[in-house]
């Protein structure tokens, strides 16, 4: 399919699948000098912070209960010890876990965001260069929250994870799902597909396979319910240019109800691996 990026440039992209293995990705897609230019936007709204807007606004109110979700999702599967949030953005996560206790090294390689990380949390963040100077199996617990997708070497961020895990370390990891309701109603304006920031778009399967090759077993799946009308309000807005709730909210609903009580039929799901 072909898909706009509504939030900087209006350019279209590709989205191709694998004939073999169903796994599909952006193609072609900018190089890592070229990406920079499409997160420059207030729009992006994990980078910049801002609380302008009526979708920003619920974006942050939401964070703030996710935050807490995510903390307790921490703890279920690892005694506290040492953490690492790669693409951290500007750092709530990490200084959630820092202040519950947590020893918290992150990675984010926007400078904007990782600068408001530094100042506003005093967190310890690396660029993303500064990956390759951690040490091996040092880590209890590796997040990526809606991070893998962006990834351009994919494997070898996965081959990282696990080499930097110690054994019996848990990989959390979160990631749109393309096969949900949501993203069948919306077709190729679908937010998530969030050309050509997103290089990947998982299904349960793809990222079950991707780990697995990389000998990491699945261990559950979660969903992040409130994905789907987030989603679903910035998919009505990029199209019909103005928010419009109440189909916002309906679709969101329905993506829900299919869903049910199967995590990973829902808008987004959060994977955990071990080591």
């Amino acid at each position: 399919m072909d898909c706009i990026d509504y939030t900087v440039s209006r350019e279209t992209f590709s989205i191709v699948e694998c004939a073999k293995c169903n796994f599909k990705y952006t193609n072609p897609r900018p190089n890592e000098k070229e990406i920079g230019r499409y997160y420059e936007s207030e729009e992006y709204v994990s980078h910049s912070n801002s609380k302008k807007g009526l979708i920003n606004t619920i974006y942050h109110w939401v964070r703030n209960y996710s935050l807490r979700k995510k903390i307790e999702l921490l703890n279920i599967h690892a005694k506290k010890g040492n953490l690492l949030d790669i693409g951290c953005g500007t750092g709530e996560f990490l200084a959630a876990g820092v202040a519950n206790g947590w020893k918290g090294q992150g990675i984010e390689p926007n400078e904007k965001a990782r600068n408001q990380a530094i100042s506003n949390h005093k967190l310890n963040v690396l660029p993303q260069e500064g990956i390759g100077s951690l040490t091996k199996e040092t880590y209890d617990v590796i997040s990526m929250w809606h991070v893998l997708e962006h990834v351009h070497t994919l494997t070898e961020r996965v081959g990282e994870i696990y080499s930097l895990l110690k054994p019996g370390g848990k990989a959390i990891i979160a990631v749109p799902n393309c096969a949900s309701f949501d993203a069948s109603v919306y077709g190729n304006t679908w937010a998530a597909y969030d050309v050509p920031r997103h290089l990947y778009h998982f299904t349960p399967e793809t990222m079950k396979m991707l780990f697995s090759n990389h000998k990491m077993k699945f261990v559950q799946s979660y969903p992040m319910k409130f994905d789907s009308f987030y989603v679903s309000m910035l998919t009505e807005k990029n199209v019909h240019k103005q928010n419009r709730l109440i189909p916002a909210f309906m679709n969101g609903f329905k993506s829900n109800l299919k869903a049910k009580n199967d995590a990973e039929k829902f808008s987004s799901v959060i994977y955990v691996f071990v080591k």
